[in-house]
C-alpha cells in the first residue's frame, strides 16, 4: 500500500498519494492547490492550517515539514520586533517595526505604506543590515531614479557605491547598488541576471502589471533568481488587485499560483464578448486578509500620528530633459556674476589704493559678494535666474505630471504650487476632468467657489494654485499633501502655502514634496529653504535668525 506522503519544498507542499476521487475532491477543495502533471504531485501552499488538515487525512509528513512554521502565517505585532538601524538619520518607530518585519520575512515581502511614510528609508535600513548582501538593484519609474541615489547618500553610513544605469546599451558595471528604470530594463536583463543579484527592490510594483509587456517579462525574470525581493508600493491593492497579481505571485506562488483564477475571484472578471475584463474588484476584504501582515505591511497616516510631526518635507529629485539648454544658460550667468565680481572688486581696490589710508586697508574678498546685492544689478541678476528657473521647471514638467499621476493612483487629493502661467495651464490640460485652479486669472469672488468644489467635490483630486494668488487666505484640508513645482522667494510665502491644508480641521499628517531639477538653481533654492529652517521657525514661532536674503546667499553658492 502506498502511504500519503507530504513533503516541503520552497514554502509549498508536495503530496503524493493513492488515487481515489475522494481524496483529490478534498485536496481540489484547497485554497490555492494545482496538479503538477511533471511530478505527478499535488500542490498545495505551505499554511499551518494546511497542515493540520493533512495530519487528520492521515498524510505521513517528511521532517522537513514537520514543526516547521509557516512564513505565510499572520504575523502579530507581538511576533515583530522593531529594529534599530544605525543610519545617518533617526527612523520612526513604526519605521523599524517595517524593518522588523522585514527581517521576520528574510527580506521578501511588500513595503506598502501609505505615501509619504519613507517605504523607501525601510527598504534602505534593512539593506543596511545586511551589508554583505550584494550586489543590489533597485528598479524604478526613470523620474525617481535620482531620488533613490539621493536617499541612499543622505541615509545610509559608508554606502557601497551606486550606479545608475542610462540607455538602452549595456556597459560596464561598476557599482554595488545599481538603481534602473523600467524601460530600460529589458536590453539589461541578460547583464544583470549574470550579476546574480542578492536583492531586487521594485519601486511601484505595479508597474509589471501587464505580462505581455517586455519589461515585465524582464522584472519577472530578474526577481526569479533573486534570493530576496522587496516590492514598494503606496496604492492600495484593492482598488485594482489585477495590477498587484504578477508581484504577488512572485512573493508567494503558492498562495497566487494562477492569474486565471485569481481575476475571477478578486477582479469581478466579465466576459465583454471579446475576453475577460479583470479590471474590477471583487472580495476585497478576503484578499486584503490573505496579505496584510502575510506578505504585505501597510500603515496608513492616521495609523502612526503619533510618531510623526504635523509636517513631513521631502525632496524629489526630478531629471532635467533639456539639460544642455539648461547648462548654457546657466553658465552664461555665472560668467556674468564673475564679470560683475571682477569689475567691483577693480573699482573698490582702485579706489582704497588711491586714498589717504590705502596703503594700510585691506581688501576683503569675501564681502566682495554683498556687492551683488546692489540696486542697480539686482533687477538683471533677478531676471537671469527667472530664466533658469523657468528652464528647470520645463525640463522637469513631463517628469513631474508622471509623478502627479502616481500619487493620484493612491486615492488622495494633492495641492500643487507653482508661479508660471505655463506650468499651471499644462497641468490644467493633463487634468481638466479632475482638477481646479485659483491663479491670476480667476476672480477675486469666484475663489471661494473654487475652494468649496476641492473642499467638497470626490471627484476633485487635485488643486493646481499660484503660490502668490492661491499662498494665502484659504482652508484646503481635504488634502494632506503639498506639492511644490517652483519656489517662492521668502521662507514666509512658502510657509503660507504649506499651512492652506495645515490648519484647524486638519486630523492628518501633512506631506510636503519639492518636485526639483536636480543639479539647478530650484534644487539650491530648496536646499537653502531647507538648511535655513530656523528662517521658517522664526516665521511660524517669532523665533530669531539672521537677515541675510535668501537672494545674497544664493548668490553665495552660485
Amino acid at each position: 500500500m502506498i502511504t500519503k506522503k507530504a513533503s516541503l519544498k520552497e514554502n509549498q507542499i508536495y503530496l503524493k498519494f493513492p488515487f481515489s476521487y475522494e481524496m483529490v475532491a478534498k485536496i481540489k477543495k484547497i485554497e490555492g492547490s494545482i496538479w503538477s502533471p511533471k511530478s505527478k504531485e499535488w500542490i498545495i501552499p505551505f499554511l499551518n492550517k494546511n497542515v493540520t488538515l493533512l495530519t487528520s487525512l492521515d498524510f505521513v509528513l517528511n521532517d522537513n515539514l514537520k514543526d516547521k512554521i509557516s512564513p505565510l502565517e499572520p504575523v502579530s505585532n507581538l511576533q515583530i520586533k522593531p529594529i534599530n538601524v544605525k543610519m545617518k538619520k533617526e527612523l520612526f518607530p513604526f519605521q523599524k517595526i517595517g524593518v522588523g518585519f522585514l527581517e521576520y520575512k528574510n527580506g521578501s515581502a511588500l513595503l506598502g505604506d501609505e505615501m509619504g511614510l519613507g517605504k523607501t528609508i525601510q527598504a534602505l535600513a534593512w539593506l543596511s543590515l545586511h551589508p554583505e548582501k550584494l550586489p543590489v538593484i533597485i528598479v524604478c519609474p526613470a523620474t525617481i531614479k535620482s531620488n533613490w541615489y539621493n536617499e541612499i547618500q543622505d541615509w545610509v553610513i559608508n554606502p557601497p557605491s551606486v550606479q545608475i544605469l542610462q540607455g538602452k546599451n549595456p556597459y560596464t558595471i561598476t557599482g554595488d547598488i545599481l538603481i534602473i528604470n523600467y524601460d530600460i530594463l529589458p536590453t539589461w536583463i541578460g547583464t544583470l541576471i549574470s550579476l546574480k543579484p542578492q536583492i531586487v527592490i521594485t519601486d511601484e510594483a505595479h508597474y509589471y502589471k501587464n505580462n505581455a509587456a517586455k519589461r515585465t517579462k524582464a522584472a519577472k525574470a530578474l526577481i526569479k533568481i533573486s534570493p530576496h525581493f522587496i516590492p514598494i508600493s503606496g496604492t492600495p491593492i484593492i482598488n485594482r488587485p489585477i495590477e498587484f497579481f504578477n508581484m504577488l505571485n512572485l512573493l508567494a506562488p503558492s498562495l497566487f499560483p494562477n492569474r486565471w483564477k485569481f481575476g475571477h475571484k478578486y477582479c469581478a472578471a466579465k466576459h465583454t464578448g471579446f475576453g475577460w475584463d479583470l479590471s474590477g474588484a471583487s472580495h476585497t476584504k478576503e484578499l486584503y486578509e490573505s496579505i496584510n501582515n502575510v506578505l504585505m505591511i501597510r500603515r496608513l497616516k492616521k495609523d502612526v500620528l503619533k510618531d510623526l510631526p504635523g509636517k513631513l518635507y521631502s525632496h524629489i529629485s526630478l531629471p532635467l530633459n533639456n539639460r544642455t539648454e539648461y547648462r548654457t544658460a546657466e553658465n552664461d550667468f555665472k560668467q556674468y556674476i564673475r564679470d560683475d565680481v571682477e569689475n567691483k572688486a577693480r573699482n573698490a581696490f582702485n579706489k582704497m589704493k588711491d586714498s589717504e589710508y590705502g596703503e594700510l586697508m585691506q581688501f576683503d574678498e569675501n564681502k566682495l559678494k554683498q556687492l551683488q546685492d546692489d540696486k542697480e544689478n539686482r533687477i538683471n541678476i533677478l531676471t537671469q535666474i527667472e530664466i533658469l528657473k523657468q528652464l528647470a521647471v520645463q525640463g522637469i514638467l513631463p517628469q513631474a505630471i508622471s509623478w502627479i499621476e502616481d500619487f493620484l493612483e493612491t486615492g488622495e487629493k494633492l495641492i500643487v504650487f507653482a508661479t508660471h502661467k505655463f506650468v499651471i495651464d499644462s497641468l490644467m490640460e493633463t487634468f481638466s476632468n479632475i482638477s481646479v485652479k485659483i491663479d491670476g486669472s480667476v476672480p477675486t469672488n469666484k475663489r471661494q467657489q473654487t475652494v468649496d468644489k476641492f473642499q467638497k467635490d470626490k471627484k476633485i483630486k487635485l488643486f493646481i494654485g499660484n503660490i502668490k494668488a492661491a499662498g494665502i487666505g484659504i482652508t484646503l484640508t481635504s488634502a494632506s499633501s503639498v506639492a511644490f513645482l517652483e519656489l517662492p522667494w521668502t521662507p514666509g510665502e512658502l510657509v503660507q502655502a504649506i499651512d492652506r491644508t495645515h490648519r484647524i480641521g486638519q486630523k492628518k499628517l501633512v506631506n510636503v514634496y519639492f518636485l526639483i531639477a536636480a543639479n539647478t538653481v530650484l534644487q539650491k533654492i530648496a536646499k537653502l529653504l531647507d538648511k535655513k529652517r530656523k528662517v521658517l521657525n522664526s516665521v511660524l514661532d517669532g523665533g530669531i535668525s539672521d537677515n541675510k536674503s535668501l537672494f545674497a546667499e544664493l548668490i553665495e553658492n552660485i
